[in-house]
C-alpha cells in the first residue's frame, strides 16, 4: 500500500499566469500492527492540468466532439489521461510533466516531488453557473507494474484578470538591490512580479471614485435620486449607495436592491432562439422607507463569486437590480385623536392604489488577490489517495 499526498504550498486559488507549484508525497506506510512489512514499487507518476467545460444541453448547442474518447481507458492501458471519466469536454491542458519512473519504497520511506507549471494566461476563469461550467484540476496519474492507472485530482480556482496577458516585464529588473546570499528562480522572481502587477492594477482599477447621481423617476413625476461613489469593485467589497427621497414629487414606499449576475449564451450557441438570461442574486437590501427622506445601502460581493468574464460561448455580467413601490395617490395617514388628555396615535392607511416599476445599473466587478480567495474557498489544499 502506498499513500499519495498532494498539497498546494500557497492555498487553492491562482491568477492565471501565475505558477503553479504542488508538492507530492509517495509514502510506504510502516503499520504497527503489520508484521511482514515490504518494499512497495511503482512504475511512473505523471502531473498535468487541464480545465474540463460541461454545458447545459437544454441551454447550450454545441458542435458534436470527438474529446471523449478517452473517457473510458482498459486496465492494461499505460496512456496517461487526466480527464478520464469526466463529464463535459477538456478544453485547455498543460503538457503532462513524469514525476518519476521506477521508484522503490521501503516500510516507512517517503519520497516528495514538487511539481510547477505556469497557468496558461488565455483561459477562462473557474465558473459554476447555470449553463456552463469551467472546472480547473491538477490530475496525477500513477501505476503500478501491470496493475491499471491510478489517479489523484486536485480542483483549485483560476481568477482571469484582463491586461495582464499583454503586459511585458523589462529586462533589466535593477528596482531594487539583490541580495546576493538568497537564491531566488527566476520562474518564481516572474511569479511574483506577476501578483504584485496585478494588485496594483487592481488597486488603481477600483480606488478611483467620482460622484454618480441618478434621478429615480416614474411616469407620473420624481421619486428621488440615488447616489453611488463608484461602479468598478473587486470580489470581496461592498456596494454603497444612498438614497434621497427628501426631494421626490411621488412618495417612495418600499424599494429593493439585488446584487445580481446575468449569464448570457453568445447566440450561436442558443439552444433557442431568443432564449432567456440567466439571473443570480448574491446579496439583497429590502426597505420599507414612506416618510424617509434618505437611506442607504450596504451589499457585500462574496469573494467564492466569479467576476464578470466573456469567452466564445458565455458572458457574465454583473448589475444592481432596483425595484421601487410608489404610492399612486397622496400618502396620507390617519390622525385618530382620543380626548385632549391622550396622546395622538398615528396609524397608516389600510388600503393604498401603488405603483411598481424597476431599474438596472451595470456595474464592473474584477478579482481580488488570490491569497484572499483561498480562505473562503471550498476547495482543499490537500488531497490523498491510497494505492
Amino acid at each position: 500500500m502506498i499513500e499519495v499526498l498532494a498539497k498546494l504550498g500557497r492555498g487553492p486559488v491562482f491568477l492565471a499566469g501565475e505558477v503553479l507549484e504542488c508538492m507530492i508525497t509517495f509514502t510506504n506506510p510502516l503499520s504497527a500492527s503489520s508484521t511482514s512489512a515490504s518494499s512497495e514499487m511503482l512504475a511512473w507518476a505523471s502531473a498535468q492540468i487541464h480545465c474540463q467545460f460541461h454545458a447545459s444541453e437544454n441551454r447550450v448547442a454545441l458542435p458534436p466532439s470527438d474529446g471523449s474518447k478517452h473517457d473510458v481507458q482498459a486496465e492494461n492501458e499505460t496512456v496517461f489521461v487526466p480527464n478520464r471519466g469526466e463529464r463535459g469536454q477538456c478544453i485547455l491542458s498543460t503538457p503532462p510533466k513524469i514525476l518519476f519512473c521506477d521508484l522503490r519504497l521501503d516500510p516507512g520511506e517517503s519520497k516528495s516531488y514538487s511539481y510547477c507549471e505556469t497557468l496558461p494566461i488565455d483561459g477562462p476563469p473557474s465558473f459554476r453557473g447555470q449553463s456552463v461550467k469551467y472546472v480547473y484540476k491538477l490530475t496525477i496519474g500513477c501505476q503500478r507494474v501491470n496493475s491499471p492507472i491510478k489517479l489523484l485530482r486536485v480542483p483549485f480556482r483560476v481568477l482571469v484578470l484582463h491586461g495582464l496577458k499583454d503586459y511585458q516585464f523589462p529586462q533589466d529588473e535593477a528596482v531594487a538591490p539583490s541580495n546576493p546570499f538568497l537564491e531566488e528562480e527566476e520562474g518564481l522572481k516572474k511569479d511574483s512580479r506577476l501578483a504584485d502587477l496585478a494588485t496594483e492594477l487592481l488597486m488603481v482599477a477600483t480606488s478611483r471614485r467620482s460622484l454618480h447621481l441618478y434621478n429615480i423617476s416614474n411616469t407620473r413625476g420624481k421619486v428621488g435620486t440615488f447616489c453611488i461613489f463608484k461602479t468598478v469593485y473587486k470580489i470581496g467589497e461592498d456596494v454603497i449607495g444612498t438614497f434621497n427621497f427628501s426631494e421626490g414629487d411621488i412618495p417612495c414606499l418600499q424599494f429593493s436592491v439585488s446584487l445580481q449576475t446575468e449569464e448570457s449564451i453568445q447566440e450561436e450557441f442558443q439552444r433557442r432562439r431568443g432564449q432567456p438570461v440567466s439571473f443570480s442574486t448574491h446579496a439583497r437590501h429590502q426597505e420599507a422607507c414612506l416618510h424617509t427622506a434618505q437611506s442607504s445601502f450596504s451589499l457585500p460581493i462574496p469573494l467564492s463569486s466569479t467576476p464578470g468574464f466573456t469567452t466564445n460561448i458565455v458572458s457574465l455580467k454583473w448589475r444592481l437590480h432596483f425595484e421601487f413601490v410608489t404610492s399612486g395617490e397622496s400618502a396620507g395617514t390617519c390622525l385618530v385623536r382620543g380626548s385632549q388628555s391622550e396622546a395622538i396615535t398615528w396609524t397608516g392607511v389600510e388600503q393604498m392604489d401603488v405603483d411598481t416599476f424597476s431599474w438596472d445599473l451595470p456595474i464592473k466587478v474584477l478579482p481580488t488577490n488570490p491569497i484572499l480567495a483561498s480562505y473562503v474557498s471550498q476547495f482543499s489544499s490537500t488531497n490523498s489517495i491510497t494505492i
